[in-house]
């Protein structure tokens, strides 16, 4: 079976609105949360959906889905569940969730999408899903386009890496279900607590993580000024893309 995770467990505070999350704020006719999800409730290969949010939005976002999405979605096809204090520990929440409810096999995969990633395309969905099935272990990545420099104390310079060979890591993240669940049991306590990104764990336990291009519009909205160029894009059509 395929699942897909979408996190909405942040609070958003880069974006400086105390009073609504990132991932509920409009954008065009419907919350970024509805967009994101929506790319998944379309793709025919997702089975099911498990949105992670916080415990006090867990009955907004209920009525967030029934107001906003398309008539005729397949409200089924989407399941709530209450997300954890980081990235990590909200995609283990959802595979915790997926456990209560059904028997894991070994070919289930989790394609794990941050829900302020609106426009994601069903290509990026796809190839991570056939890459996932091939290598266990996907990440979504684009070339970088300035030249990056390594810093240790954020003062001077220790190393500038080639720049063709660093990309800048997106989302989806997508995982064999038990091969996940068994990267994140090996893990030390110290580990779990300084790792905030799903893909680095495989890398440090040694396991291939393949890649798949994402695009340069599949931004995070993190701050006002990634707001402000997502309410551009969908104003001006610019992320139509399959």
């Amino acid at each position: 079976m395929i699942y897909a995770a979408v996190l909405a467990g942040g609070a958003g505070r880069r974006m400086r609105r105390y009073d609504l999350p990132k991932q509920f704020l409009p954008l065009g006719d419907k919350s970024v949360l509805v967009h994101t999800t929506e790319q998944f409730i379309i793709n025919p290969n997702i089975q099911k959906i498990i949105v992670a949010v916080p415990k006090a939005w867990l009955l907004y976002t209920r009525d967030l889905f029934s107001r906003e999405c398309a008539p005729g979605y397949n409200a089924g096809k989407i399941v709530l569940t209450e997300g954890g204090s980081d990235r990590n520990a909200s995609l283990m929440a959802v595979v915790e969730k997926i456990e209560s409810d059904s028997v894991i096999n070994d070919a289930d995969i989790i394609v794990s999408h941050d829900a302020v990633r609106p426009f994601l395309t069903q290509r990026i969905i796809n190839e991570n899903i056939d890459a996932c099935i091939k290598y266990g272990a996907v990440s979504t990545v684009f070339p970088a386009t300035d030249t990056p420099v390594v810093s240790e104390d954020g003062e001077i310079i220790r190393e500038i890496p080639v720049r063709s060979t660093v990309f800048l890591e997106q989302t989806p993240q997508t995982f064999n279900i038990p091969l996940l669940k068994e990267v994140f049991a090996s893990l030390t306590d110290d580990e779990k607590n300084i790792l905030t990104d799903a893909c680095k764990m495989f890398v440090i336990k040694n396991k291939t993580v393949r890649i798949v291009m994402g695009e340069s519009y599949n931004i995070k909205i993190t701050t006002p000024f990634d707001y402000a160029a997502a309410l551009a894009y969908i104003k001006d059509g610019a992320c139509d893309g399959e």
